[in-house]
């Protein structure tokens, strides 16, 4: 299962990685996981006008896109676009932080899976 990473480099700006989440044979449960620890869960839910300049991310955590459509801009300028389903691991909790912006002016719901 494919993940988006965001992460502080060594040059203080932040950048893409894509991380393979290893899946095993669950048996009647499908293919699944290790177990990981998490913190805590936060729902939330944007309008479609937010435009959040740099910031960055307040703790490591899980996004998971739930519905509508993020782009994500990173330090070096390279933007990705982020659907329903599209899981983000957040852990540029230092330094420049990316962009976030909403797409088409539509709402967007989503679940953070706090990990600190």
């Amino acid at each position: 299962m494919k993940v988006t990473r965001v992460y502080t480099g060594p040059d203080n700006k932040s950048h893409f990685e894509d991380v393979e989440i290893s899946l095993k044979d669950g048996g009647k449960a499908g293919l699944m996981s290790e177990l990981m620890k998490a913190t805590g869960i936060v729902f939330r839910e944007t309008d479609g006008s937010y435009n959040f300049d740099f910031h960055n991310a307040p703790r490591r955590q899980y996004v998971v896109n739930l519905e509508g459509e993020v782009e994500i801009e990173v330090g070096d300028g390279t933007k990705r676009l982020l659907r329903s389903g599209d899981i983000l691991l957040a852990e540029d909790t230092t330094g420049q932080g990316h962009i976030s912006r909403a797409v088409g002016g539509k709402p967007r719901k989503s679940l953070f899976i706090t990990l600190d």
